[in-house]
């Protein structure tokens, strides 16, 4: 084994997408030189996160990385309220396109009575039946170790209803309200309460996406490395123009759930150029180094159906095409960790 590869891990949320982020951390795990130093996660990159972060330390010290895959495993077994995806792999060489999936979740009865009641009803409107569907799984994490001092330091994101501003829990403050507010889609779910343990105040949040999704800033810390991967799983570009009203709708959740990520890559990009001209001397300030993995092809044929109404197949495929993505920017890249910055943030924002 060569050098240890440290780096940090951005993982972005989208609902059921987040399954690519599975299969990613799924490859990830399989190189014993690459150690996590940092993980930062919203929405469903916070229970990747959680699920990595709690099996990691499972051993006391922040290396069992069977223990991170198997609950990993678990999460995903959970959201689709499945065993094992034996059947799955067997079946899903032989199921229809992924485009074609995504197009049936979008026309199906059920997603189009689920997306005209959060148009017409609020989450409030159910009364005292009300219930997140997402605590029964995110109640269950382990979080004396997601919490724990050893292994990667961890960061969930949610957003502050009242003030529109980002708030990063770590530590301690990490528990299953935070998770759920980092996840709480305010369409579909009641804002989660959480005090201020600054002010005592008791605040309302919603989703991280909206502002930080993931936070890269709480990785600039000078003991973690410079080198952030950021796990993306929102398309950051589409070609065609969106004309249907479902494209449309699903072009603004992409854009409006990567605006955060693209306006923290700038800021960074802007650091590069003040220290390239000498404005900045290297080290005065943190100049982190930006990698990322996706698989925008892939992406572009879903939409925001199938990140909001979990499909068996489409979640194997969704881990396959992580790994596969993770795989390609490890042959690619992986010397280059530690070493330069594999995202061409200059093209990006030139």
């Amino acid at each position: 084994m060569g050098d240890i590869k440290r780096i940090n891990l951005a993982l972005q949320g989208g609902g059921a997408h987040g399954a690519f982020t599975w299969g990613v951390l799924d490859r990830l795990l399989d190189e014993e030189d690459v150690e996590i130093a940092a993980i930062s996660g919203t929405s469903a990159g916070a229970l990747n996160g959680a699920a990595l972060k709690a099996g990691l330390v499972a051993d006391g010290e922040g290396r069992d990385r069977e223990a991170a895959r198997a609950n990993l495993d678990w999460l995903w077994q959970q959201v689709l309220g499945v065993n094992d995806f034996r059947m799955t792999h067997w079946f899903a060489p032989f199921a229809p396109p992924t485009t074609v999936f995504s197009q049936l979740t979008e026309l199906s009865p059920f997603y189009g009575l689920m997306d005209l009641a959060s148009r017409v009803f609020s989450p409030y409107s159910s009364g005292p039946f009300y219930s997140n569907p997402l605590e029964r799984i995110v109640s269950r994490f382990e979080y004396g170790k997601v919490c724990a001092h050893v292994g990667p330091s961890f960061y969930v994101a949610a957003t502050n209803v009242r003030t529109g501003k980002i708030r990063v829990f770590s530590g301690s403050e990490i528990d299953t309200r935070s998770i759920l507010a980092s996840g709480c889609l305010p369409t579909l779910f009641r804002a989660i309460e959480i005090p201020d343990p600054a002010t005592g105040t008791v605040e309302a949040y919603w989703d991280g996406g909206y502002t930080g999704n993931p936070p890269l800033y709480p990785m600039f810390r000078h003991d973690l490395p410079a080198d952030i991967v950021v796990v993306n799983i929102n398309p950051l570009e589409r070609p065609e123009v969106p004309c249907t009203p479902m494209e449309i709708q699903n072009r603004i959740n992409e854009i409006s759930f990567n605006s955060s990520l693209l306006r923290e890559m700038r800021a960074i990009q802007f650091v590069h150029d003040l220290v390239d001209q000498g404005v900045l001397d290297r080290g005065q300030m943190r100049d982190p180094l930006i990698h990322m993995i996706a698989d925008d092809d892939f992406m572009r044929d879903l939409s925001v159906a199938t990140k909001i109404v979990p499909s068996a197949i489409v979640i194997y495929r969704l881990k396959a095409a992580g790994r596969a993505a993770a795989d390609r920017f490890l042959a690619e890249h992986k010397q280059d960790l530690n070493v330069r910055e594999t995202v061409n943030l200059q093209s990006m924002f030139g």
